[in-house]
């Protein structure tokens, strides 16, 4: 309760807002390790992610980045044979609490894949299926959630006229986009993306990454990429991982101009990787 005592302190100095504060911690990552059955694929990560930015997780492959994406919403828990040593906290609250039920983790968290995958079902379907399965049935509030969601992703007026039409007509670009909507729709608090452009042009890629900037007004966004140009173009703030260890984590413009480890100079400069 010492918070309500100095509480009066605060009040008028607004140092909420103040720029030099850092952001307040909203996922924060300790002493996480993680193993398939007997290798370690994860050491000692330790990180503190702010709300409503966007966060790259970047890194050569098998650095262990999606592994670490994946247990935000306890995706890794389908693998058999997995552990992990450590925690993983949203809002102050550990996602192993035994008390937390998984369904009501991930109705927090959006996640968006490198293929697009959606169902074989209306494009409409598509997009309410995260409130279904939480048993609305309420017509307004799906219609209103389909068109607020798809709005999101410039594809209303797209796809306004078909909503009822299958979702595997759309392009690829499209179908991206409404998974897009899809994780968004019952207003998670995250948003996990897995490489969502890698099979995307560069012309789609740019659109998606302009939607993807905009959401930051309303989601906490962590993205998985391969791109070091989509990591500098889209995140406020980087994660370099190399062989299972987070190597350094700063503001991105920070990273790719003034990285501390000789490691995030030589990946972000080309030398491996």
């Amino acid at each position: 309760m010492k918070q309500q005592n100095s509480h009066h302190h605060h009040a008028s100095t607004g140092e909420v807002h103040s720029p030099k504060s850092p952001p307040k911690t909203f996922i924060k990552v300790s002493n996480f390790n993680f193993f398939y059955g007997k290798k370690q694929t994860l050491f000692d990560i330790n990180l503190d992610l702010p709300a409503k930015k966007i966060i790259s997780f970047i890194g050569p492959s098998g650095s262990g980045k999606s592994t670490l994406l994946r247990n935000f919403n306890r995706m890794n828990e389908l693998i058999p044979k997995v552990r992990y040593e450590g925690d993983i906290a949203i809002d102050g609250r550990s996602i192993f609490d035994p008390s937390l039920e998984v369904i009501a983790l991930r109705r927090r968290i959006g996640m968006v894949f490198q293929k697009s995958n959606p169902f074989p079902r209306s494009i409409y379907e598509n997009v309410v299926f995260p409130l279904r399965i939480m048993g609305h049935t309420n017509r307004t509030l799906l219609d209103e959630t389909v068109e607020r969601s798809l709005r999101s992703v410039a594809l209303w007026e797209e796809v306004k006229d078909r909503l009822s039409e299958s979702a595997l007509g759309l392009s690829g670009g499209q179908m991206q986009r409404l998974c897009i909507a899809r994780a968004i729709a019952n207003q998670p608090e995250i948003i996990l993306m897995d490489e969502p452009c890698s099979a995307l042009d560069p012309i789609v890629t740019a659109k998606i990454e302009e939607f993807i900037v905009e959401l930051k007004k309303e989601f906490t966004i962590i993205i998985v990429t391969h791109s070091m140009q989509q990591a500098s173009r889209v995140s406020d703030m980087t994660a370099f991982f190399n062989f299972g260890r987070l190597i350094e984590f700063a503001r991105t413009s920070k990273i790719f101009t003034a990285p501390i480890q000789k490691e995030t100079e030589d990946y972000i400069t080309g030398r491996f990787g």
